[in-house]
């Protein structure tokens, strides 16, 4: 069983507990171990016994015996049991933003509803509205809710199909010499829900390749084989389409399988227009029908005049024109990153230390972590009373004065509280290197309240980032009816930067809104959010999006040195 498995088993008992109403604490040691499991850098399976298990930060006797028990039998005992008090459906209720174990047991009790088929024929039929703490707005919402799941039913999020895509690519890549390979479609543009993975492929011998392919440890069925083009179902039942193509034109397939649609029919009509075609073999003369290029996706646009256009920016075709004026932006690159701004310890809910986030940040390679742990008011996050706060300040120092060309920042992510003001005073505040805020309640405030708070909560002297600016959870949660446009002129005026959290199934600021705020002026922190040092290599999915919304280094501020970054924070007190 992988990672992902195991951690669901754990994510289980947790919301079976829940119903139950069991201890809290119990609950939230469930999901904290669930959340180390599901982001560890090493396959749990390799861990042979319960003593190496428990060296796992979050991982005790209990979940160790139960994660040898899973790795044994398949199964955990526990959560067979706690399956037996339910119907067995019913957490897919759970999935529905704004329900949890709560009142998704409440629903089965009362409507006898265990799966969303009967959720949503009961909020159509308007009988969810006159149970206790419902009412329509909640039965409105909860159909809002079914058709967020149902637009991202079939869909991957980048957080599952890239390291997928990526583990076959290093597997073939072993197994065959000389090979092309690469993925394409919209994984290749780094979207952030994709439907299945595409990966195009070219070597000196084709077939070998196909076979490597279906062999492959993760395939559990074949679905499709042709001389070109194959597709097969993962353990995990997701479906990957490998085409393979000659060498002489890898590069021209590339670029027409990554699309976009719109960004090739602005290529072609180009092309057209200087008296060329273009498909997936090649570039060709319209007249003679000879071949120009194709081998490489950059001879592609070449010929065409064109500097070559980062696969992360191929959408609407408006790229073409920008790139014929020779005004694409210099793309922000991982490299560029000095640091996170955005990272969890035990002081909350995170599981690493001090020192163990240190050495892994040192290990990455950056400069500076920020430690933004939760502030008071977010009880269910373990949030730090004033006390707590100033004694991890006080540590934080005391950790620096031995570190070498390595810095830990001492910050909070502090609650922007429904009337904008934060969650710490500013005596507290101002003994903080950088503030992040963040909204955790109040989501259903109407758009003009919610603008309000958040703009009020920049106008802050010690605020330095927004964190999850829209709130949107992927499939969970929709993100909140803000005015942008004044959001984004506050973040301007008040040098408040906006956060790119690289969560997964955060990735937020999306990047169409990226693209906007940069206009306005605004700057931006690419940060993970980590709670577990393993999350810090998801920093790759916030660049993609901060390329996606045409960000250049200069844009983000934990590009800058740790000297430039804390003048920038400074400056705005």
């Amino acid at each position: 069983m992988d990672n992902s498995q195991i951690a669901k088993v754990f994510y289980q008992i947790a919301e079976f507990l829940e119903m139950k109403e069991e201890n809290p604490f119990k609950i939230r040691a469930y999901e904290k171990a669930a959340r180390t499991i599901e982001s560890y850098s090493k396959p749990i399976m390799l861990f042979k016994s319960k003593e190496e298990l428990e060296k796992i930060p979050g991982v005790g006797e209990s979940i160790a015996e139960k994660i040898i028990e899973i790795l044994n039998n398949g199964a955990c005992r526990f959560l067979e049991e706690l399956k037996e008090e339910f119907p067995p459906e019913i957490l897919t209720l759970n999935e529905i933003p704004g329900l949890g174990p709560k009142k998704s047991l409440q629903l089965y009790k009362e409507l006898k509803i265990k799966n969303i088929q009967d959720l949503e024929k009961s909020a159509l039929s308007g009988k969810i509205r006159n149970l206790k703490g419902f009412g329509e707005k909640t039965e409105s919402a909860i159909l809002k809710g079914i058709e967020l799941k149902k637009q991202y039913k079939g869909r991957l999020s980048i957080g599952t199909a890239l390291p997928i895509s990526l583990e076959i690519i290093e597997s073939l890549k072993n197994k065959i010499k000389n090979l092309l390979i690469s993925e394409a479609g919209s994984l290749r543009r780094r979207k952030d829900n994709i439907g299945d993975i595409d990966i195009l492929a070219s070597g000196d011998n084709n077939k070998l390749i196909i076979e490597s392919f279906i062999k492959l440890p993760l395939v559990k069925e074949l679905k499709v084989k042709g001389e070109t083009k194959v597709s097969i179902l993962t353990l995990d039942n997701l479906q990957v389409d490998l085409r393979v193509v000659e060498k002489e034109s890898f590069g021209a397939a590339l670029q027409y399988f990554t699309g976009s649609k719109q960004h090739n029919i602005e290529l072609r009509q180009m092309a057209e227009s200087k008296g060329f075609k273009i498909n997936e073999y090649g570039i060709f003369k319209l007249k003679s029908n000879q071949k120009i290029a194709g081998a490489k996706e950059e001879e592609i646009y070449q010929v065409l005049g064109l500097p070559y256009i980062p696969p992360e920016i191929r959408e609407t075709g408006e790229e073409i024109k920008i790139a014929l004026k020779d005004q694409l932006p210099n793309l922000i690159n991982l490299k560029d990153l000095k640091g996170d701004l955005h990272f969890h310890s035990n002081y909350s809910e995170g599981v690493n230390t001090l020192e163990e986030i240190a050495a892994s940040g040192q290990e990455f390679g950056y400069n500076y972590i920020a430690l933004t742990d939760h502030s008071q008011s977010l009880k269910v996050a373990n949030g730090m009373p004033p006390e707590k706060l100033k004694e991890q300040i006080k540590k934080i120092r005391a950790l620096n004065k031995k570190l070498k060309n390595f810095q830990i920042l001492a910050g909070a992510e502090v609650d922007i509280l429904i009337d904008g003001a934060l969650d710490y005073p500013d005596n507290l505040l101002k003994e903080l290197d950088l503030v992040v805020g963040s909204i955790h309640s109040h989501f259903k405030q109407d758009s003009a309240l919610l603008t309000k708070r958040i703009c009020k909560a920049m106008q802050n002297p010690y605020l330095n980032i927004i964190a999850h600016p829209s709130g949107r959870l992927l499939g969970e949660r929709e993100e909140l009816n803000l005015n942008w446009e004044e959001i984004f002129k506050t973040s301007a005026e008040t040098n408040t930067a906006l956060e790119i959290n690289a969560y997964p199934q955060r990735l937020d600021l999306k990047d169409l809104y990226c693209r906007e705020a940069k206009v306005y002026g605004c700057k931006f922190a690419v940060s993970t959010d980590s709670h577990n040092i393993n999350s810090i290599n998801s920093i790759k999915y916030g660049i993609n999006v901060a390329r996606r919304g045409w960000l250049e280094k200069t844009d983000v501020i934990n590009t800058k040195s740790l000297k430039e970054l804390l003048i920038w924070l400074k400056s705005k007190r």
